[in-house]
């Protein structure tokens, strides 16, 4: 009798017993630790309204405006969705959900230069190439560009991938006016006909000399047939006897 009424008392003792934390023991993969106890975890897209008791389970409530919960969790707040600022060089690839943060990317024209917890937090502008580079390598969203200086008898404005050759004016029957540097190409010009120079200096001299030899055989004419010269606009007068 004595160890049956000893029974009933173990038993009911066992039952109103809170259940307490054991530094020794670790709550399950699904469940949270809460003063001392195992409550289970809320769905991912809820929190923790009301932690369980040793009658109620977890109460849960759905994240509201701009938060999320991704993973089971025992969190009294849902976490907020990141903003993808232009600012950063970023822009929204993917919308918040509830159930999952917002996905940033990275603006065209930039590359992430602060890549943490899977995701870019910052990207800057590609490097601009300067006159007398070109393009190594294009910038990528994760790389800046590559810029190299043109190679000797080349030039290049910088906004391309390889740069051009100087032209040869003397290839072209032509003269170098200005020759090329690292920043534009050289500058042409036509060669003077030196050849030419000659044949018409020497037409004028001859046209001068035959202008000349005209006039004065007129003037000799007149002399010849009178003692006075020619008048103008008259004929020769007689001779005196």
């Amino acid at each position: 009798m004595f160890y049956q009424m000893m029974r009933v008392i173990l038993l009911i003792s066992i039952n109103i017993t809170p259940v307490t934390y054991n530094p020794c023991f670790a709550c399950d993969r699904a469940e949270y630790e809460i003063n001392g106890q195992c409550c289970p975890m809320c769905f991912p897209g809820t929190r923790v309204y009301r932690d369980c008791t040793a009658q109620t389970s977890t109460s849960c409530a759905p994240c509201t405006g701009p938060t999320y919960t991704d993973k089971p969790n025992g969190l009294t707040q849902c976490t907020s969705c990141t903003v993808c600022d232009q600012g950063f060089g970023l822009k929204t690839v993917k919308e918040c959900l509830t159930t999952s943060n917002t996905v940033c990317g990275v603006l065209e024209g930039n590359y992430c230069t602060d890549f943490s917890e899977g995701e870019c937090k910052k990207a800057e502008k590609h490097t601009t190439c300067k006159p007398g580079q070109f393009i190594r390598h294009p910038g990528t969203d994760s790389t800046d560009t590559v810029c190299e200086d043109c190679p000797e008898n080349s030039y290049s404005n910088g906004s391309s991938s390889s740069c051009t050759s100087h032209t040869d004016c003397e290839s072209k029957g032509l003269l170098t006016m200005k020759p090329g540097d690292s920043v534009s190409d050289s500058e042409c010009g036509e060669k003077k006909r030196k050849y030419l120079i000659f044949p018409v200096i020497f037409g004028v001299a001859v046209l001068a000399v035959g202008l000349l030899c005209i006039y004065q055989k007129k003037l000799k004419g007149c002399t010849l047939l009178g003692t006075a010269p020619c008048a103008s606009g008259t004929g020769p007068g007689p001779l005196e006897t």
